[in-house]
């Protein structure tokens, strides 16, 4: 410890004798006499403290180190995301972090927020003068009991209360506390959505939007199920966008003027999910219907995150956009759009394509947006030849967890989202598809890993854990909440630089502030020990 103030104190001197330069000489070396004495002082406490005194100083600074490291590499991650938003994130870290979550996870809006960056190789590392993947001291479960159980009595909780706590590196639970129970997982069911949109479609995959011509002289818009294609102008910045209205109405445009028509019938066709297109909760400002076809996620107003007012009738409004933006173009669509079905055969004139599952995996995750994870669950339907509805989903999530050996017994999907209270889960799955995630053999769910909010910086997580030195910048977790509902989903590395996934849920909770603060401390307790 004296050796960090030492250091400390030596750099505020040059610091200082800097900016004296010529003119303040005599106030450097004071400086510098100044840090020799602090110093001196620092060494004399650090050899004078009785041994158990200088463990606990080390263990302190090794944490506040590792956690403002970590903190750091998750927001001054290289490259921007979605047009800036990781720069966004950068300045607003900068400035002190924002308040976040959707109204159904903790009542507010979350600020901007990019994908976590995938560092998982550092965060899982082994400490210092480890060889190879999982050299770090593994926790034991004796210990990890003694520093969670307790915890788990916290009055804040409901009386259901599970936790399940994972070693990454060996695979195995270290930690369980009715971790096989069922219980409403909430926004934390975005997990498998995302594992199963992931191995059904693979990270590379792209959902199209198109246009293509059905006679002569009539066009249809069709839609793949895209919520994230955008009416809007585009956002300077470098970074890949999404997929924009605009660019389809400039390709459509050049090819009808290329077939000399100036003037079409424009349809519309949605047909690619079946089913209602209403969420079982009915209109929400958290929801938009869900639907083939939508711009922008339906939104009403200019935001592109968290609760918004939304459109009853995305699928029109994205048609009636799209003909606005072809008379701009000088193509004139002849009455109004109408919903139709594209010719099996139809040529395709123009096509966009979304951002690769990976991304949008990692936004919804991030974000908790329950648009995108309800277009997840629909492409895993689709990769799985389900019908793209709310049924064919809950089928294609619940076989494609299957297939990968997860702790199934009980669990039931009835949404991609978590909106739906029916959703049981554990948390022995959720700890588990976490676990899978980042396995060095499964790369193409990595996404789900580098997607989870970090402690006090991003997405749902940016107003928790401000001011936990522990948690902060190491915890990164999905949240859920719902009201009584409260669940913890992440990964954290430990004291000893040890990889854990962990899930904590409760239900019947009554003081949702509490409740989550008791979920945090759980997860920042794990960060902040070895439980050896």
């Amino acid at each position: 410890m004296w050796q960090v103030r030492w250091q400390s104190a030596q750099r505020s001197a040059r610091l200082a004798a800097r900016r004296a330069g010529g003119r303040t000489r005599s106030a450097a070396r004071s400086a510098q006499r100044t840090a020799h004495a602090t110093s001196n002082a620092a060494r004399r406490a650090w050899l004078a403290a009785p041994r158990h005194t200088r463990q606990t100083w080390q263990l302190t600074a090794v944490s506040a180190a590792t956690g403002l490291a970590v903190a750091v590499v998750a927001v001054a991650a290289a490259g921007p995301w979605d047009s800036g938003q990781r720069t966004a994130e950068r300045a607003a870290a900068a400035l002190g972090p924002a308040t976040g979550g959707e109204h159904h996870d903790d009542g507010r809006a979350p600020g901007p927020a990019p994908s976590a960056p995938a560092v998982l190789t550092a965060l899982g590392g082994p400490a210092r003068g480890a060889v190879g993947r999982g050299a770090a001291p593994v926790p034991t479960d004796g210990g990890l009991a003694d520093a969670l159980a307790p915890l788990l009595t916290d009055p804040a909780l409901g009386p259901l209360r599970s936790a399940s706590v994972v070693d990454v590196a060996a695979g195995r639970q270290v930690f369980g506390e009715q971790p096989d129970a069922l219980a409403t997982p909430a926004s934390t069911v975005k997990l498998a959505t995302a594992v199963a949109a992931l191995s059904l479609r693979g990270a590379e995959h792209r959902i199209d939007t198109g246009v293509v011509l059905a006679d002569k002289d009539r066009i249809v818009l069709v839609g793949g199920g895209d919520p994230t294609l955008t009416a809007r102008p585009s956002r300077p910045g470098p970074g890949e966008r999404p997929a924009s209205l605009r660019d389809l109405a400039d390709a459509t445009a050049r090819a009808l003027k290329q077939r000399k028509l100036t003037t079409v019938g424009l349809g519309y066709d949605a047909g690619a999910y079946a089913g209602p297109v209403q969420h079982p909760i009915g209109p929400n400002e958290n929801i938009a219907p869900v639907t083939a076809l939508m711009t922008d996620e339906a939104r009403l107003d200019d935001s592109d995150h968290g609760p918004a007012p939304r459109s009853t009738d995305p699928a029109a409004d994205a048609a009636h956009a799209f003909a606005g933006l072809l008379k701009e173009r000088g193509i004139t669509v002849s009455g109004d759009p109408e919903e139709a079905r594209a010719p099996k055969n139809a040529g395709r004139i123009a096509t966009v394509h979304s951002l690769p599952l990976s991304a949008l995996v990692e936004r919804m995750l991030t974000y908790s947006d329950n648009d995108i994870a309800e277009a997840l669950a629909r492409q895993a339907a689709l990769g799985a030849h389900q019908p793209a509805s709310f049924d064919g989903a809950a089928r294609a999530v619940r076989n494609a967890l299957a297939a990968q050996h997860l702790p199934l017994a009980g669990a039931v999907f009835e949404d991609g989202s978590g909106l739906n209270r029916d959703d049981k889960v554990s948390a022995n799955l959720l700890s588990h598809l976490l676990l899978l995630a980042a396995a060095p053999a499964k790369p193409e769910l990595r996404s789900v890993a580098t997607g989870l909010p970090v402690a006090a910086f991003t997405g749902t997580l940016s107003g928790r854990y401000v001011g936990d030195t522990a948690g902060a910048g190491t915890v990164r977790a999905k949240t859920g909440t719902l009201t009584g509902v409260n669940t913890l989903a992440g990964t954290v590395v430990d004291a000893d630089g040890r990889l854990l996934a962990f899930a904590f849920m409760t239900t019947g909770t009554t003081d949702p502030p509490s409740a989550q603060k008791a979920l945090d401390r759980m997860a920042s307790t794990l960060a902040n020990c070895g439980c050896r």
